[in-house]
């Protein structure tokens, strides 16, 4: 079966038949433990390629551990994770999925351009075969909006520079996932917003699949064709909602009834959490 193209997935949203896509992550009965603490439980979920979703839920509920038991950097206790058909072991090898956290992480003695070269440089250090974007990390600087900051230490970038940084570094490996834990959570609002919109065009582009994880109920809406209510003690799937919003999205949509409908659905489901 061919891989839909991503602009098909955005135009059919929620309504999209679930047998008929790809599966880019599937877990099931997924469980973890640290010692005698349960800090996922039960979690099924199929996640198709190419979409959007963002993950909700209260401090605690287990968020970025769903994201690090995706990656291989946590062990399930119970049940299985499949990413593209793979062991998360295997995926990980293969570079099938890159991670970008809150803090960007740059070496601070390496230019922008230099940073988003890094992965690329290591795995020729290494002697691996590592897949490689069709753009090349100039492009993907252009891409994520630094054009003329390519040479620019991460000390001379404001942190949403940086972020976008980290964004493209982890685009140049030609990842199918992309785990976002809290990337804008430091971030001014207006500069969250930018960073938002800018997301949204990335994504359309590339076609890559986001898990994207978030505290805040109108990034999850404005970002996700689907958003994961987590409960928690222990966390479990509380929900998920399918968000049914033009896939052309502004800032402006925010002021929408609509909109506002869905931020008051989420946070009437948080509060039950």
């Amino acid at each position: 079966m061919p891989v839909q193209r991503l602009a098909d997935i955005a135009d059919e949203g929620p309504h999209q038949d679930m047998a008929s896509r790809n599966v880019a992550a599937c877990l099931s009965g997924a469980s973890v433990k640290f010692g005698s603490f349960t800090a996922l439980e039960d979690i099924s979920l199929e996640i198709g390629e190419g979409e959007f979703w963002t993950i909700l839920g209260p401090s605690g509920c287990g968020k970025s551990t769903m994201l690090r038991l995706v990656s291989d950097l946590v062990p399930t206790a119970t049940g299985n994770v499949e990413i593209l058909g793979k062991t998360t072991e295997a995926a990980r090898l293969a570079r099938e999925f890159a991670f970008v956290f809150q803090d960007a992480t740059l070496l601070p003695w390496r230019s922008a351009l230099k940073n988003v070269e890094l992965p690329l440089e290591m795995g020729r250090k290494r002697g691996l075969k590592i897949p490689m974007s069709d753009k090349s990390p100039q492009d993907l600087l252009d891409l994520v909006g630094l054009k003329g900051r390519e040479d620019a230490l991460p000390h001379e970038l404001s942190g949403g520079m940086r972020q976008r940084v980290a964004i493209a570094r982890a685009l140049v490996c030609k990842p199918k996932l992309l785990l976002m834990d809290e990337p804008f959570g430091a971030l001014d609002e207006m500069t969250r917003d930018h960073l938002n919109l800018q997301l949204r065009d990335i994504w359309r582009e590339t076609g890559v699949t986001i898990l994207f994880v978030t505290h805040s109920i109108p990034e999850a809406v404005f970002l996700g064709q689907k958003v994961l209510m987590l409960r928690a003690n222990p966390g479990r799937v509380k929900q998920v909602v399918d968000i049914d919003l033009p896939s052309e999205r502004e800032i402006a949509l925010r002021e929408t009834p609509e909109f506002n409908r869905y931020c008051g659905q989420l946070r009437r489901l948080l509060e039950e959490c």
